[in-house]
């Protein structure tokens, strides 16, 4: 069965791009703790974020850095933090979040509640950002 991020690189499931290409995938967190939060995917249907092969896990990472810097110039921060948890989805994903401390990783933060039109205009700020 697919996980629900293979559902969402389908399109069964709408989310809110910010960039594809033919092995990731990136949409914004529909439970952000930060505005800008972002999730990388591989299109790879993989577990646990080290069993992706080597090469594969390298290009997640650099495809990551070019999301990274695309949410750096349309959301204000100091830096782009990077998580990697793994326990919520069996799919291997990067979390990305906006930050002006480090603070906002805590994952004891509140989870923000955003309306679509305050996700759509973040997901295309980012999305035009993008290279």
């Amino acid at each position: 069965m697919a996980t629900i991020f293979s559902r969402i690189i389908k399109g069964e499931i709408p989310s809110y791009k910010i960039a594809e290409d033919e092995k990731f995938y990136a949409f914004l967190d529909i439970s952000p703790r930060v505005k800008g939060h972002t999730l990388v995917v591989p299109k790879l249907e993989v577990d646990y974020i080290f069993d992706i092969e080597d090469d594969l896990l390298a290009d997640m990472i650099v495809f990551s850095k070019k999301v990274a810097k695309a949410i750096k110039a349309a959301v204000p921060c100091k830096r782009i933090g990077v998580m990697v948890l793994g326990l919520e989805v069996p799919h291997a994903h990067i979390h990305l979040l906006p930050l002006q401390s480090e603070n906002d990783m805590n994952l004891s933060n509140p989870k923000l509640t955003l309306t679509d039109e305050e996700f759509a205009e973040i997901a295309e700020k980012i999305s035009e950002a993008f290279d």
